[in-house]
C-alpha cells in the first residue's frame, strides 16, 4: 500500500510544534507497542508511527519532507539543499516524470541500505548510583532480521517474482487530467512498495515483514555523575537496519532516585545537619555523612542556625569534565523539647545569669528602653 502522510500518521497538522509531535508519538508508541496493545495489526501500526516521527522529529528531514514529501525519506534529495549547483539532482528522472519516461535510479534508491530506527528505554538509578556509576545488564526488544527467510520476507526465494505491476521498475506511471490537459507523474508501485519484486508465498516466521522482534540483553555502564533527564547513546543497539544497512542506536536516559538525605545541585551536593545549643555556642566537631563516607567538620563557638561550611570535593563528579564538586552543609540548632532535671536547673542558671544586666547584649538593652518609654 501507498504510505500515508506522516502528519497523518501522527495525528498532527503541519504546523504542529517539536512538543506536539512528540506528545503525540508518546501516545501512539504506547498505545501500539506490541508489549501491551491487543489490536491486530499494532505491531504495523508500530513501525509506522516510529518511521514517522524519526522523519518530523528531525528539524533536516522534516524540511525536505515538507518539500518533497516520502521521496525525502529515501535520500534522492540530499540533506544540505541547494548550494549554488544542483547537486542531488537527476535530471533525466525530473524529464522522465513529466515525460513517461523510464527512471534509471527510483528502483536502485529505493534498494538502497538504510539505516535501522533507534530505541529510547529509561533507567532509574539510585542516588549514589549515579555519583559512582555501575555496569548493569537490560533486556532490550528490537526488531531483528528474521533468522528463517534472512530478511527477504519470503517463504524461499522461488517465491520472490518481478513485480506484475511495474515490471521491477519499482514506480509506474499515474495519468490525471489538469487545466492544461492530461498530464503523467511517475509514482512510487502500490503493490511492491518499489522494490520491483513481489513476495508471493509470505515467510510464515514474519509474515513478510523480513524482520523479527527479539529480547536482546545488553549492558549499560553507568556514568559517574549522571543526573536525571541526561542519557547515553549505544551505538548499533537499535532496530535493525534495510537493505544491509546498519543498525540503529539505542539511547539509555536516566532518572536519579531522590537521597532521603543529601541534594544535588550542579555538582554540589547539599546537606542539613543538627546540632545541639551547647555545641553551637561552645563550638565543637561533629562527623557529616558524604557519598564518600564520613569527616570530621569544625563549628566554631556562636554558630548560628542557618550556617553553612564548605567540604571541599565531597560533591558530585560533573559527567562531562570528571571534576567533582563540593558538600554544603547547612547547620540547623535544635530546641531541645524534652530537659532531664538536670538540663532544666543548667538552663534555669542559664535564664538568671541572662537576666542580669551586665550580660545584656547591646540589643537587649536598646529593646528595653522602648518598654520603658
Amino acid at each position: 500500500m501507498e504510505k500515508r502522510d506522516y502528519y497523518d500518521v501522527l495525528g498532527v497538522g503541519k504546523n504542529a510544534t517539536d512538543d506536539e509531535i512528540k506528545k503525540a508519538y508518546r501516545q501512539l508508541a504506547k498505545k501500539y507497542h506490541p508489549d501491551v496493545s491487543k489490536e491486530k495489526d499494532a505491531e504495523a501500526k508500530f513501525k509506522e508511527v516510529q518511521e514517522a516521527y524519526d522523519m518530523l522529529s528531525d528539524e533536516t528531514k522534516r524540511a525536505q519532507y515538507d518539500q518533497f514529501g516520502h521521496q525525502a525519506a529515501n535520500g534522492n534529495f540530499g540533506g544540505g539543499g541547494f548550494s549554488g549547483g544542483f547537486d542531488g539532482f537527476d535530471f533525466g528522472d525530473i524529464f522522465s516524470a513529466f515525460f513517461g519516461g523510464q527512471s534509471r535510479s527510483s528502483q536502485g534508491t529505493r534498494n538502497r541500505p538504510r539505516k535501522g530506527s533507534d530505541i529510547q528505554r529509561r533507567m532509574t538509578i539510585t542516588f549514589e548510583e549515579s555519583i559512582f556509576g555501575k555496569r548493569e545488564k537490560i533486556k532490550v526488544p528490537i526488531y531483528e532480521e528474521c533468522h528463517v527467510c534472512h530478511g527477504t520476507g519470503a517463504a524461499s526465494s522461488k517465491d520472490i517474482q518481478t513485480c506484475s505491476r511495474c515490471h521491477g521498475s519499482g514506480s509506474v506511471i499515474m495519468e490525471t487530467q489538469t487545466l492544461f490537459g492530461r498530464s503523467q507523474t511517475r509514482t512510487t508501485c502500490p503493490v511492491c512498495g518499489g522494490s520491483g519484486k513481489e513476495i508471493k508465498v509470505k515467510c510464515s516466521n514474519c509474515s513478510g515483514e523480513g524482520v523479527e522482534r527479539v529480547t536482546k540483553e545488553v549492558e549499560i555502564k553507568v556514568p559517574e555523575g549522571i543526573e536525571t533527564g541526561q542519557q547515553i547513546r549505544l551505538e548499533g543497539f537499535g532496530n535493525k537496519g534495510m537493505n544491509g544497512g546498519p543498525s540503529g542506536d539505542l539511547y539509555i536516559v536516566f532518572e536519579v532516585k531522590p537521597s532521603n538525605s543529601f541534594i544535588r545541585e550542579g555538582d554540589d551536593i547539599v546537606i542539613t545537619v543538627p546540632i545541639t545549643f551547647a555545641q553551637a555556642a561552645l563550638g565543637a566537631e561533629i562527623e557529616v555523612p558524604t557519598v564518600y563516607g564520613k569527616v570530621l567538620l569544625k563549628i566554631p563557638p556562636g554558630t548560628q542556625s542557618n550556617a553553612k561550611f564548605r567540604v571541599r570535593g565531597k560533591g558530585a563528579p560533573n559527567v562531562r569534565t570528571k571534576v567533582t564538586g563540593d558538600q554544603h552543609v547547612i547547620i540547623t540548632v535544635e530546641t531541645p523539647t524534652r530537659l532531664t532535671p538536670e538540663q532544666k536547673r543548667l538552663f534555669e542558671q542559664l535564664a538568671k545569669i541572662e537576666d542580669n544586666p551586665a550580660s545584656k547584649t547591646m540589643w537587649d538593652r536598646f529593646k528595653s528602653n522602648f518598654s520603658r518609654k
